[in-house]
């Protein structure tokens, strides 16, 4: 009998997030299985065999429309095309540091002989850094390694810093999954959801729902209502008020930059020299919040793009006095 993993198994094996598989499965690199008796997903030896290839084929930074086309493909050549796709990137932006790098050191030759003040040395300094910025403007690539020992290490280094921007959340009512298995929140929930969309508070763009995980790892995902919705409208799904607060948002790409993962690292990495610290009163927590309104925005990307909410309060005097701000 082949050996069927569960959805939390696979999530624990490979340190990678239930979101993040289910993703997968919505852009067709995985499937699951599910037997007459057992409600929730499972995963057999070719999808735990796939799941690999993709978390390789990831930390190579490829992306999710290449993966899809080299499952597609019947041979090596689309693999071998992306990959020399990547080599070429990787030229290239070595070639942007060394022109960087050529740059900074003339800067650092001049301000030594006392240059720095001349009107035409700065201003071809100025013209040639402008240069290297368009090329690194139009370069898609972010960086990777080749060699086996350094491989994770340098991966993770060459990933970039997010962008992080402050957002002031406003409180608002809104209907909650309570805390549930994943399975429920992105099924049954879901799907009362989306029957109920008329109750949902409407906004100029996207919508206004978060989703976020407890320490057991059940999900709760809210959605804001309009001021007139009622707890009987909502049954059987609780009416909450939502208590809103600050925090520090970023974006995230490719369905595995989730909770645990770099967006949150670089976010926490962020506090440490702004003038804000981690809000950890009860009912502040981590929130995701997915930016695609419809499927066919999703698919015309070829990647989910979701919104990384960390709460975060101004910092006290005394550890402002110690550290740098903003």
């Amino acid at each position: 009998m082949t050996e069927l993993l569960k959805i939390r198994e696979v999530s624990s094996r490979y340190d990678i997030s239930a979101r993040a598989l289910r993703y997968y499965e919505d852009m067709g690199l995985i499937k699951s299985t599910r037997s007459t008796d057992y409600a929730y997903r499972l995963y057999d030896k070719q999808a735990i065999k796939r799941l690999e290839q993709i978390l390789i084929l990831r930390k190579l930074n490829i992306s999710i429309k290449d993966i899809q086309l080299i499952f597609k493909a019947s041979g090596s050549e689309v693999v071998l095309e992306v990959l020399g796709k990547k080599v070429n990137d990787i030229d290239g932006e070595v070639a942007l540091l060394q022109d960087l790098r050529d740059i900074i050191m003339e800067f650092i030759g001049q301000i030594k002989q006392a240059d720095f003040g001349g009107d035409a040395d700065v201003k071809r300094l100025y013209e040639k850094a402008a240069k290297a910025e368009s090329r690194i403007a139009n370069i898609s690539y972010e960086g990777n390694a080749s060699k086996r020992n350094r491989f994770l290490e340098v991966t993770d280094k060459l990933k970039k810093a997010p962008e992080v921007r402050i957002v002031q959340i406003n409180p608002f009512k809104a209907f909650s999954s309570g805390a549930d298995t994943v399975e429920n929140v992105m099924g049954a929930f879901q799907q009362w959801q989306e029957a109920h969309n008329h109750l949902v508070r409407k906004m100029i763009y996207g919508s206004p729902d978060f989703l976020w995980f407890e320490e057991d790892m059940k999900a709760v995902w809210i959605w804001a209502v309009e001021d007139w919705v009622t707890k009987e409208d909502t049954a059987p799904y609780e009416l909450i008020e939502f208590e809103g607060g600050l925090y520090a948002a970023a974006m995230s790409v490719d369905g595995d930059d989730d909770m645990g993962g770099r967006i949150y690292s670089g976010i926490l990495k962020w506090l440490e020299n702004s003038g804000f610290e981690l809000d950890e009163r009860p009912g502040h927590r981590t929130m995701g919040h997915m930016l695609n309104p419809s499927d066919g925005i999703r698919n015309a990307l070829g990647y989910d793009q979701m919104d990384m909410y960390v709460p975060i309060k101004i910092r006290d005097k005394e550890h402002r006095e110690e550290g740098t701000v903003l």
